[in-house]
């Protein structure tokens, strides 16, 4: 409870990423499914070799062996949970984090002692079974006191989820900055929620009453700040987005595309570096690398910095070798783009605002450079045919080189400016708590489209000897081998995935020995061998 003589607060906060990837289930059966999948899977089918787990691979650096795959120590904080701990801190109110994984996992406990209120980040929630799942807990930890929903699940769907949960106090939509220490004052207070911008909340006659939206003048406000060492930090230099893909609800979380300048966004930087020991930055926005002139003087100031940087870009800003030789010199060591399509009838009924050309142009330039880069694709969207979608498959089969992924397109919410084109394309969803996974349109189904996903899954990983599939890498310090080149480090991942999915590759464990086999010729070309882990040196061995 909160102290009735310093009126200080105490919250519970339950923030964090989602129980699962989308495509996890591609995994199944291999060596990259959960934990006791892979053990189990590791005693059956390498039965003929002794048994075999992904922790075995190991090498030689500075005369001491290491694990190929080291759990990633310094991994990047989680945003929304960095930014309401700032807000709360400087609001004076206590908190107690509660990662939404240990939630996930079955391991989450109760908090000690009374709290005053349970807060619900739903950023990384995207349906109502899962949501559900993250209630039952706050509830238990509530015991009986308010529970207040965030995040861009709750955002957009508020109405469905107080007419299932009217019990949930309210929900808390657009930015927090000033609306959440302002909301837990009410609660603490016993006061009326009409005054609190940002606010949707349950009246006692059934209704749903909403208050006025109020946003932030972002660009001026302070990043959140933090405390001690945080060699990795996510940073976040606007708000809403000023496109409109078909297939994102983003901009309708935040109306208005606001954003940082060059400056500030160098400033915040340097801060971090300075004061926490930052070597690396996580740029979070949908599009990091617009409006271009601000991308252009950012680029002039981020050499003095010393920093490097991840972020999301878009294929039509990469233009030429002068370009990309710019954004190395700034720090610039990862860009993840979605291409979603190669084919430009289907980016044209997306509104992506890209065409296959220029996609096509940021990959020849990608390729070629020192700059790490994943490029992402959809199978799926309304509209699409499986005719149409051969052009995105045979470019990944046949041409693409480096990190891909391939999502199935998801009916997450009606806020997705498709829905508005639903008649259009005939798209329809069958099961509205689960719409990912359950629809149809004019072109194909969400059964076809998860059939193709899989299937050019497949034949990439197995045909193209470059391209890689990122799906299970981020758990793990980068590079494998930080002696060795980008490309190298491609190699070595393809040869570990494809070790890994041997039981997908190769049902029959006989033919799949004699594969283990040579793959494991290839792994020793880099001087990777098999060997016992409790031989494995415990020390770090990072370059993030």
């Amino acid at each position: 409870m909160h102290d009735r003589e310093t009126d200080i607060m105490r919250v519970a906060l339950l923030s964090g990423f989602g129980p699962t990837c989308k495509n996890d289930v591609y995994f199944d059966g291999t060596l990259f499914g959960d934990a006791a999948t892979a053990a189990a899977v590791g005693r059956s089918y390498f039965a003929d070799r002794g048994g075999f787990a992904l922790s075995d691979l190991s090498f030689v650096s500075g005369g001491l062996r290491h694990a190929l795959l080291r759990p990633l120590r310094d991994a990047v904080p989680h945003l929304t949970t960095m930014t309401l701990e700032a807000i709360l801190e400087a609001a004076g109110i206590q908190q107690i984090h509660i990662d939404t994984t240990d939630i996930w996992n079955g391991t989450a406990h109760l908090p000690a002692g009374q709290i005053d209120a349970v807060l619900v980040s739903t950023s990384y929630i995207w349906d109502m079974s899962t949501l559900g799942r993250a209630l039952n807990f706050a509830r238990q930890v509530a015991d009986g006191r308010p529970v207040v929903l965030g995040g861009q699940y709750a955002n957009i769907r508020f109405r469905q989820i107080l007419a299932r949960h009217p019990d949930i106090h309210c929900i808390l939509r657009g930015d927090a900055e000033q609306a959440l220490p302002a909301l837990l004052i009410a609660i603490r207070d016993h006061k009326d929620l009409h005054d609190i911008p940002n606010l949707v909340y349950p009246t006692a006659d059934g209704r749903v009453a909403a208050t006025p939206r109020h946003e932030i003048r972002f660009e001026d406000w302070p990043a959140p700040r933090i405390t001690g060492d945080r060699p990795a930090i996510p940073y976040e230099s606007m708000r809403g987005c000023p496109f409109t893909c078909g297939f994102c609800s983003f901009p309708f979380a935040s109306p208005h595309w606001r954003y940082r300048t060059a400056e500030r966004i160098a400033r915040d930087w340097a801060t971090y570096a300075e004061g926490n020991g930052t070597r690396l930055i996580n740029a979070m926005d949908s599009t990091f690398t617009v409006p271009p002139r601000r991308m252009e003087a950012l680029l002039d100031l981020l050499p003095s910095i010393g920093i490097s940087w991840e972020a999301y870009s878009r294929a039509n800003y990469l233009k030429d070798t002068r370009q990309m030789d710019r954004l190395a010199a700034g720090g610039c060591r990862t860009l993840s783009i979605g291409f979603e399509s190669m084919h430009d009838g289907v980016l044209a009924a997306m509104s992506k605002k890209v065409t296959a050309a220029q996609n096509r142009r940021a990959f020849d330039l990608l390729r070629g450079g020192e700059i790490g880069f994943r490029c992402s694709f959809m199978v799926g969207y309304p509209g699409e045919t499986p005719e149409a979608y051969r052009a995105t498959s045979d470019f990944l089969v046949s041409e693409y080189e480096g990190h891909f992924k391939l999502h199935v397109f998801g009916m997450t919410d009606e806020a997705m400016p498709v829905w508005a084109d639903r008649a259009r394309f005939g798209l329809e969803v069958g099961d509205e708590d689960d719409p990912d996974f359950d629809w149809r349109h004019d072109g194909m189904d969400a059964t076809t489209a998860t059939r193709l996903n899989h299937d050019t899954i497949d034949q990439v990983r197995r045909r193209n000897e470059h391209a890689v599939l990122h799906m299970w890498q981020d758990r793990y310090q980068r590079y494998l081998l930080p002696h060795l080149s980008r490309q190298d480090n491609l190699k070595v991942e393809k040869i570990v995935e494809r070790i890994a999915m041997l039981p997908r590759d190769h049902p029959d464990p006989a033919t799949g020995m004699a594969a283990f086999d040579r793959l494991l010729d290839a792994a020793a070309r880099f001087g990777i061998t098999r060997t016992d882990p409790a031989t494995h040196c415990g020390r770090d061995l990072i370059t993030d």
